[in-house]
């Protein structure tokens, strides 16, 4: 039976590909040191930018068609903002993946789902994927959820068999998943990829096996070629990427990526068939960062603005009326006032200040009273006015 779907794309584990889980025997890597991603891979994850990714947020359909051409069914990638609740009810944003494909193969009713949620660093939150097929005598489906709780990843693959239904359980420390590229994550990862026109050169990623099994997975440039898509020729970008997995051949499958990550063709290499878009979409370009407005800073001459002038005239005449009020209702403050005024004109000191400092200084209830002819002494305003204490 041919494969069900291109796995490395959406599918984890295609239905025809593998052992089962209850075939599966442990292999010699489960024994070996744990896989660690390499450098290259951490760094180029470490560097990606939220801007960048804000760009790489839309949705794209593509037929699938088999090699004879025939149409066989649709694969529909949507990318957008989203928001998690973790396991504690802690809402964050993040990027929500949702990709779906449904199809015949040999007759037969197929499809594929994955919904993954993702940090806007590409770390995994929580991802479940679904694949069945219409057998005419032993419906199967799988199931595969992902979900980040504490400091491990744990894993949860069902196959159902006609009424018969295997589960399994893994836990993955978080340690031993650093540099690790989920099935959502892919996608986006092929689209900055394409945005950059760059692939990590020997970079080594973490990712999953059909079987469910940590393994490596790398990505290679095939250059640029031009292709036609309806009536229009386009450029695209090429990546290939491979999951080599411990068991088993590599798989391997290829990108056909236009300049904005939209994908235009997929292959998986030694299937038959690909998916490919009929109907060429609307490139985005880079948004040019323009250097922000410069205003210049002009005087305000508030007189010749007729609002700014009212208000000026209604809040005069506002303090005029309170002020007037005021001092009826303390007709002492204008007599102290008065009295002030007469006496520093008839006396016309040359300091000002001190001379109001004596004058005013016998209402002030914590100092004694100042004798009359202490003033010619002209005394700091800042000073007691008591005679010092010889000392004993």
């Amino acid at each position: 039976m041919p494969v069900l779907l291109p796995k490395n794309a959406i599918s984890a584990f295609p239905l025809s590909l593998g052992p089962r889980a209850k075939d599966h025997q442990p292999s010699a890597r489960e024994s070996s040191p744990p896989l660690e991603a390499n450098a290259e891979a951490i760094h180029f994850l470490n560097n990606l930018q939220q801007e960048e990714l804000q760009m790489l947020l839309f949705s794209e359909t593509l037929a699938m068609v088999s090699d004879t051409g025939e149409p066989q069914g649709e694969l529909t990638i949507e990318v957008q903002r989203g928001k998690y609740k973790d396991e504690f009810g802690v809402m964050s944003h993040c990027l929500l993946v949702h990709a779906f494909s449904q199809g015949f193969v040999d007759k037969m009713l197929c499809g594929i789902s994955l919904l993954g949620y993702l940090s806007w660093d590409l770390h995994i939150m929580e991802q479940h994927t679904q694949e069945f097929i219409k057998l005419h005598i032993l419906p199967m489906e799988r199931k595969m959820s992902l979900v980040r709780q504490d400091d491990q990843l744990v894993m949860t693959r069902s196959v159902k068999e006609g009424e018969e239904v295997k589960t399994e359980v893994t836990f993955f420390p978080w340690s031993s998943t650093v540099g690790f590229v989920s099935e959502a994550a892919n996608l986006l990862l092929l689209r900055v990829m394409a945005w950059r026109q760059l692939v990590p050169s020997n970079a080594r990623f973490l990712a999953l096996d059909t079987e469910g099994k940590l393994c490596y997975s790398t990505y290679q440039a095939l250059g640029i070629q031009t292709i036609q898509v309806g009536h229009q020729e386009v450029d695209v970008f090429i990546v290939e990427q491979t999951v080599h997995s411990d068991e088993g051949i590599p798989g391997s499958c290829q990108f056909y990526l236009l300049s904005d990550g939209h994908l235009a063709k997929r292959i998986q290499v030694g299937s038959p068939g690909c998916c490919m878009i009929t109907k060429m979409p609307v490139l985005r370009d880079k948004d040019e960062i323009e250097p922000a407005p410069v205003f210049e800073k002009k005087p305000l001459v508030w007189e010749e603005d007729m609002e700014l002038y009212s208000r000026f005239l209604g809040r005069k005449e506002e303090l005029r009326v309170s002020h007037n009020s005021y001092l009826r209702q303390h007709p002492e403050a204008q007599a102290l006032i008065s009295d002030f005024l007469l006496f520093l004109l008839l006396r016309r000191p040359a300091d000002v200040v001190t001379f109001a400092a004596e004058y005013f200084g016998p209402f002030a209830k914590r100092n004694p009273p100042t004798p009359a002819l202490r003033s010619s002494s002209r005394p700091s305003p800042f000073r007691s006015l008591d005679p010092e204490r010889p000392t004993d």
